[in-house]
């Protein structure tokens, strides 16, 4: 059995989020910390692809449209590997609540949406730790890309366009999108994803957002 499977035994809690982009989640963390914080609670935000380790070389690899799909899977866990060792399970040992924008779960949707091996993506994520509570934001693919083209187009892999799904981009989006949710819905069973309706209010979204985490604090010991 794979050791992500298994509960952690460390002081700290962990919170992640996932979903499609333009699914709100980043807000809805963001909202989530802020208000953590002004309980007086030691809570740290990590978020996907951000490692100083290997994140400007994906970046730069990103921007020339060189990666296949195992490749991109290949250094997001790098980058993933680092942050754990670095960043969340020094501040969860320190008995922080962390807060991760994105998880294996990303790479999981997304990385077997690119045909990379189901078992070798999950594989090769088994020495991740098993998240206290995981929500995935649920929207649709073209209510994704509305508010992504709201204020910007879509980009390169985001879109899929590596996978030559469509050589319009907007079509590929959509394409590629959907692929990722389908991922995303069988993960729900598979890994017990907390799943709410992205297309809620901010409000409405952030107050059963703080419920779930309330009753994982306390259920921990914490009480707000």
């Amino acid at each position: 059995m794979l050791r992500f499977n298994k509960n952690h035994d460390l002081k700290g809690v962990l919170i992640c989020v996932e979903g499609i982009d333009g699914s709100g989640k980043s807000t809805q963390l963001d909202l989530l910390y802020s208000w953590l914080k002004t309980k007086d609670l030691d809570v740290i935000l990590t978020c996907w692809n951000s490692s100083d380790l290997i994140s400007e070389t994906t970046k730069r690899a990103k921007k020339k449209n060189l990666l296949s799909g195992r490749t991109f899977s290949l250094l997001h866990a790098v980058d993933f590997a680092d942050r754990l060792e670095k960043v969340i399970i020094p501040a969860m040992k320190a008995g922080f609540i962390v807060l991760a924008d994105r998880y294996v779960y990303t790479a999981f949707a997304r990385d077997v949406a690119r045909d990379v091996d189901k078992k070798w993506v999950r594989n090769m994520y088994g020495f991740a730790i098993k998240p206290d509570l995981a929500v995935y934001f649920d929207v649709s693919a073209k209510v994704s890309l509305e508010r992504i083209c709201s204020t910007r187009q879509p980009k390169y892999y985001e879109a899929g366009m590596d996978l030559k799904l469509s050589n319009n981009p907007y079509k590929s989006y959509v394409l590629f999108q959907n692929r990722v949710i389908e991922q995303y819905k069988d993960m729900v069973d598979e890994y017990g994803l907390i799943k709410v309706d992205a297309n809620d209010t901010i409000h409405k979204k952030q107050v059963y957002f703080r419920q779930l985490v309330v009753e994982l604090l306390k259920s921990k010991g914490i009480n707000i």
